[in-house]
């Protein structure tokens, strides 16, 4: 809402509670989202969004800081200390990776550059904002992942007696088995899946690239089941959402908001059953796990790679050095009883003055 042009916020009374105070820097802002990216950078729907969330929490940070409201957030304030600033709460309190504190800068400064062009007086702000540092990526930084009895234990918690437990448990079959990204999944339409004697699923991912990955034959049971709860009479060349929400009679994609709730409230309770569930249940966490548990099960890294849609190999490495390390710990554990590592080492002396001259050339 506060996009838009001289918006107002009302109480309940009918009374206003706010007005923008710098009108130019959210025109700007409206402009950026709405026509810039969009149309003139040709961006996807999942980058616009991914702009307008970090804009949106960047603003949230700053009025919070200045103990202000939103809409009271002026293009003065976004400098070099309050960016930095919020960048730095990313990564302390969100636990946010370098990747992604990167991907937030780069969509303030691209939001500063775009109103730097319109407006010169945010030539200024664009140059302090150059100074911020890029943060180092660890390449093989560690990977979470869930243990395959978690991965059981958590798929049985929905009731399945009920249409939202059967909806929610083959939400987390879809993502385990596809290993797809939340928004992949979630941008599933029926016609993109083909159940003939190969089953498949087309994922539309980063860079509107598609790839075509196989459903293996008990979830495609699970999402049978599915189709005959959520959508009854539908056909396979339904442009219907796979998932979705209702409300007032009208369906929607559902969003990944939704998504990651439920999942974490069933991540809560599985706990209780199994210690292996990790504090942190999120939908990208399912891919992970799943990338990781075709690794330990022998399947190829360039396999993996082209399933799981990256676009260098480097990318899918992350996974065999995280198996690497398990291993090397699991070594460790199994040898630190050896009766071979609890032997003195024999030092040995070296008397003889011709084997000496020989071993240092003379």
């Amino acid at each position: 809402p506060f996009l838009l042009f001289r918006y107002e916020t009302s109480d309940s009374t009918g009374g206003t509670m706010g007005k923008v105070k710098d009108e130019q820097l959210f025109i700007l802002l409206r402009d950026f989202l709405l026509v810039y990216l969009p149309n003139q950078r040709k961006a996807s729907s999942n980058t616009v969004k991914a702009y307008r969330t970090t804009l949106n929490q960047f603003l949230k940070y700053t009025a919070e800081q200045k103990n202000i409201s939103v809409l009271s957030v002026t293009s003065g304030m976004v400098t070099y200390e309050m960016v930095n600033s919020y960048l730095d709460w990313l990564s302390a309190e969100k636990n946010a990776a370098p990747a992604t504190r990167n991907n937030r800068l780069a969509a303030i400064r691209a939001f500063i550059s775009y109103a730097a062009a319109c407006r010169p007086e945010y030539i200024s702000i664009a140059s302090g904002l150059a100074a911020i540092g890029i943060q180092k990526n660890d390449r093989f930084a560690k990977v979470d992942y869930m243990s395959e009895e978690a991965v059981k234990t958590l798929l049985a918690e929905p009731d399945t007696r009920t249409e939202i437990g059967v909806r929610d448990q083959f939400l987390m079959i879809f993502l385990y088995d596809t290993g797809a990204r939340i928004q992949e999944v979630l941008d599933v339409k029926i016609c993109d899946i083909k159940v003939d004697r190969t089953p498949t699923v087309t994922l539309h991912g980063k860079g509107k690239k598609t790839r075509i990955v196989p459903l293996m034959k008990d979830t495609v049971k699970h999402l049978q089941n599915y189709m005959k709860v959520f959508h009854p009479g539908e056909t396979w060349m339904s442009s219907e959402w796979l998932f979705y929400v209702e409300r007032k009679g009208i369906r929607n994609a559902m969003c990944d908001d939704t998504a990651r709730l439920r999942i974490q409230k069933y991540a809560a309770s599985a706990r209780e059953k199994c210690p292996d569930v990790p504090l942190n249940v999120h939908p990208h966490l399912w891919r992970h796990t799943r990338a990781m548990h075709l690794y330990q099960h022998g399947m190829d890294l360039t396999l993996i790679s082209q399933w799981l849609g990256h676009k260098q190999l480097e990318t899918t490495l992350i996974y065999a050095h995280a198996d690497t390390e398990a291993k090397r710990k699991a070594i460790t554990e199994a040898m630190a009883s050896d009766p071979f590592l609890e032997a003195e080492p024999v030092n040995y002396t070296v008397s003889d003055e011709e084997i000496l001259k020989r071993l240092y050339g003379l």
